[in-house]
């Protein structure tokens, strides 16, 4: 019994949060293919991207559309599927002389028709003359391109160009980083900008203006790597790293730092590239550290207030005691 073959049909409908343009780019670099060719898959009608696929086959273009953005289906290839030729207790000879398909670079056996795209070659390659001896002749300095139609498949292997994670960069505005890697790298900024601050204070020293002046670099550069680190953590959840500006906000900072290490990020690919890395033990250990302090500095204020609050509650009592004996 013969397999069934399955076809990657796509009309053009994209994941959540993903914009038109940025699902475009992955496509081009998901299929190695040219932006006027991804253009006619957006056309509104369904297009078979690629056929005569195994299920596993299939499956895999459909994880690798999901992760540059696009939404695709399977669906029955029953042009590749069916058979209207009767089967023989003695099978006709076939031709075993390899072929590649002029359209679509299918490999086969030599017959008349590619069994992937469905053109009948010689009618194919007749037409191809006859739009090349119409065609304006090039000059020899002109680079040649490929013809493009607006039915012909990728030639990539969708299922290994799209890596499965992104790369990790601390010094980018670009990519993503779950909620653990963002304490994580708070941490370790943090701790690196006060030993830097204390190697300035012996500058300061030696020679205050040039302490002052490095203080102030070390200072900025801090602004400037949480603003890169919080950046990818909003790309994480699929916000805008416009939302930074809250953080100008006095009260409504401190809200929002807490809702973006509440927040999970989103599952799988989003208009801001495919998820993190896997959580390290060291990225594991570093943000729980950083719980570990905010629950300390948490305590300690709620501890000072509470000593505060008793002394100027005993000052009273001894004022009011004071007056009493006169």
């Amino acid at each position: 019994m013969t397999q069934p073959r399955f076809k990657v049909v796509f009309n053009g409908e994209l994941m959540p949060d993903v914009e038109l343009e940025t699902a475009k780019d992955n496509l081009a670099r998901l299929f190695k293919s040219d932006r006027t060719r991804i253009n006619t898959l957006f056309s509104g009608n369904p297009i078979a991207i690629k056929r005569d696929l195994q299920e596993n086959e299939a499956d895999q273009y459909l994880i690798a559309l999901q992760r540059a953005g696009a939404v695709a289906r399977k669906e029955p290839d029953l042009a590749a599927s069916m058979s209207l030729v009767e089967i023989a207790e003695t099978p006709a000879p076939v031709s075993t002389e390899p072929m590649t398909c002029p359209k679509c670079g299918h490999q086969q056996n030599k017959a008349p028709a590619c069994e992937a795209c469905g053109i009948i070659i010689e009618k194919f390659l007749a037409r191809q003359a006859q739009l090349a001896s119409a065609a304006p002749e090039k000059s020899p300095d002109a680079k040649t391109e490929p013809a493009s139609t607006p039915y012909a498949p990728p030639q990539a292997n969708v299922a290994e160009t799209l890596p499965e994670f992104g790369d990790l960069k601390v010094f980018s505005v670009n990519g993503r980083i779950g909620r653990l890697r963002y304490l994580a790298w708070l941490l370790v900024a943090t701790v690196v900008t006060f030993g830097l601050l204390a190697l300035t204070g012996i500058v300061i020293e030696i020679s205050p203006e040039m302490g002052a002046l490095l203080s102030l670099g070390v200072v900025i550069g801090m602004v400037v790597v949480m603003v890169m680190i919080s950046a990818q953590r909003l790309h994480d959840i699929g916000w805008s790293a416009w939302l930074l500006l809250l953080y100008l906000i006095p009260v409504v900072a401190n809200l929002f730092w807490l809702l973006t290490v509440v927040m999970p990020g989103t599952s799988g690919a989003n208009r801001y590239g495919p998820p993190q890395p896997r959580n390290s033990l060291s990225v594991k250990i570093l943000a729980g550290l950083f719980f570990a302090l905010i629950v300390l500095a948490l305590l300690g204020l709620f501890l000072g207030g509470f000593a505060m609050l008793t002394l100027m509650l005993a000052g009273l009592d001894m004022e009011t005691l004071n007056q009493l004996a006169k």
